[in-house]
């Protein structure tokens, strides 16, 4: 069998009194999309940041490809190819909607610093490679009319895409996308569920945090589920659907 893109191995985390994590295991295997799910408070977050190294589990480890992460800089991580975006839109100031893309790919320019101020024939045509991608992905989302605007003038939703496509930029092998759909309206998610198929199909696995049911169910190949911390429930979209632990954990026992 082949080694998982991303595998969670009895993770713990605590805050205080307050148990963020508990046991946590899933595995996700390469080239899917996977969604967390699970109501608010329920960890999904907090999960991320584990896998991310931006907290050190209390237990259990996180592997990449069958290497485990611990102890490496959040920078060596997303080098090995492991990127996320977050909750909250953070877009550069003072840049422009392209600026704002192309610098998701600094891991990857190769041209020196030197070749770059004195504008050599390689430094031209990398940029030119890279502008192009990222006119093709802006185009794909539908910001390609706000390439030269400046990025914080962009509505809320449009400022959660455009670090969706920045985090493509860095060329991830795993991209972990944070409630990406968060202050989208219904034309923006079903753009936002164009480019999550097209990252699938180009062979980059996909993490989500979603909230949107709707999104989720019409794209993910698996669902993890979880509540208060703890992994209840993993299946298919049809499996997590009908499951009555899932339907405990939204709506309550007694609902159910």
């Amino acid at each position: 069998m082949s080694v998982p893109a991303l595998e969670a191995v009895n993770l713990a985390k605590s805050f205080g009194g307050v148990r963020a994590a508990h046991d946590v295991s899933f595995s996700v295997p390469g080239g899917s999309l996977a969604a967390l799910i699970g109501p608010n408070g329920a960890g999904k977050t907090t999960l991320f940041n584990l896998v991310t190294r931006l907290y050190e589990p209390d237990a259990g480890e996180m592997r990449f490809y069958g290497r485990p992460l611990a102890g490496l800089p959040a920078a060596r991580i997303a080098a090995l190819g492991l990127v996320r975006t977050f909750q909250a839109a953070r877009i550069f100031p003072g840049m422009t909607t392209l600026e704002n893309v192309l610098a998701g790919a600094h891991l990857h320019v190769r041209a020196s610093a030197w070749r770059q101020m004195l504008w050599l024939p390689g430094a031209r045509g990398e940029e030119r490679e890279l502008v192009r991608r990222a006119d093709a992905l802006l185009d794909l989302t539908g910001l390609l009319p706000f390439r030269d605007a400046a990025a914080t003038d962009l509505p809320m939703g449009a400022q959660k895409l455009l670090e969706v496509v920045r985090a493509l930029m860095a060329r991830p092998r795993v991209v972990l996308l944070d409630e990406p759909a968060a202050g989208l309206n219904d034309a923006e998610t079903a753009e936002l569920g164009s480019l999550l198929r097209a990252v699938r199909a180009s062979g980059v696995t996909v993490v989500v945090v979603e909230h949107n049911m709707s999104l989720v169910m019409g794209v993910a190949d698996q669902v993890i589920v979880l509540d208060t911390g703890a992994v209840v429930a993993a299946g298919t979209p049809a499996e997590i659907q009908k499951n009555p632990r899932v339907i405990e954990a939204y709506v309550g026992k007694e609902a159910a």
